[in-house]
């Protein structure tokens, strides 16, 4: 189940503060949410907000991520931010300067060894086709990033490649329906693409209200290029959780047939969505995902994939401030 803390609303409405708590008000009635059973809310349709409503929020430390008609993220309220550090502000734009390709290398490194786990798992159940992308992950990746004077364009080009060569082996696990051959986002063409955009999108709000809860500068990354209008740094720890999270969600609902292509997609004119029935199966499943529980191989005691997130955050922070070695999540991390 959803967790009892995070709400989605893919209804269009309203939400007001009704004295303590939260009133969500749409053509079906009024709804009432405790104010503290709520910690993140979901808005996947067209909301009323006000002042009032968001002052309670704040007091309450809840965060609110928007979307937009596509099902992609348009930003997040969230309180006034109280771990804020200056002094670590300042390391982590001098690491950007002076160690990013190591950084951006660490990451890469990540992604192509969740890819690998999660391909494997089919290459052991009789999907040898999946036996050259394997052998690339393994020896080309490590080689490639190795080189000391690869630059940050390179270092984008391998992780290109590795997310590429992942799509093109879609075809042998997947059913016809969900196979396809780019990432196409805005918007999204056909089931996966739609399937996989709003995926990554609730998976980029989740780590952005990870990283809140720590010191780190959103806005300064290391493997996308930092920009205007966005938290870049989001971008980059979210890549590696992608794999894991985004991907093994939704090829476990394609291949158990919990979502379907006549039940829970609508096409118009050149572009394909989840319908409201879809985003409820998938919203289900992702946030099953990140609740899941595993034990940490280094850690030896039990961690969900949303604290892994967090995590991810408190090892860059060690990089920046004490220089030690930046490994992001690993799935070969549980037991």
């Amino acid at each position: 189940m959803v967790s009892s803390r995070t709400k989605y609303i893919m209804s269009m409405g309203d939400i007001k503060r009704k004295d303590n708590s939260i009133l969500l008000k749409n053509q079906k009635g009024n709804s009432y949410l405790p104010i503290e059973s709520v910690k993140e809310i979901y808005c996947m349709n067209e909301v009323n907000v006000n002042s009032k409503f968001l002052d309670l929020a704040a007091k309450a430390g809840i965060t609110i991520h928007f979307f937009n008609y596509y099902g992609y993220y348009s930003g997040t309220f969230y309180p006034k931010e109280n771990l804020v550090s200056g002094n670590l502000t300042i390391k982590q734009a001098e690491v950007f300067l002076n160690k990013r390709n190591v950084i951006a290398k660490a990451f890469v490194q990540g992604i192509a060894d969740n890819i690998y786990e999660v391909l494997y798992h089919y290459y052991r159940h009789g999907k040898s086709e999946l036996k050259e992308t394997l052998d690339w992950i393994k020896s080309a990746v490590p080689l490639y990033l190795q080189n000391d004077k690869i630059n940050i364009k390179q270092i984008l080009r391998v992780e290109g490649e590795t997310w590429q060569r992942f799509y093109g082996d879609f075809k042998y696990f997947l059913p016809k329906d969900f196979v396809f051959n780019k990432m196409v986002k805005r918007p999204p063409d056909n089931h996966m693409n739609a399937l996989i955009s709003f995926g990554n999108s609730i998976l980029y709000s989740k780590t952005v209200a990870e990283i809140y809860n720590t010191h780190l500068n959103q806005t300064i990354s290391f493997l996308h290029e930092p920009s205007e209008g966005r938290f870049s740094l989001s971008l980059d720890l979210s890549e590696v959780f992608k794999p894991a999270i985004v991907y093994k969600t939704i090829f476990e609902l394609v291949n158990t047939k919990r979502l379907q292509v006549t039940k829970h997609f609508d096409r118009k004119y050149n572009y394909c969505l989840l319908n409201t029935a879809g985003k409820k199966v998938f919203v289900q499943a992702i946030e099953e995902r990140f609740d899941e529980v595993f034990q940490h191989n280094k850690l030896k005691r039990k961690i969900s994939y949303k604290t892994a997130i967090k995590l991810d955050g408190y090892k860059l922070i060690k990089f920046i401030l004490e220089g030690k070695e930046f490994k992001p999540f690993s799935l070969k991390e549980m037991v």
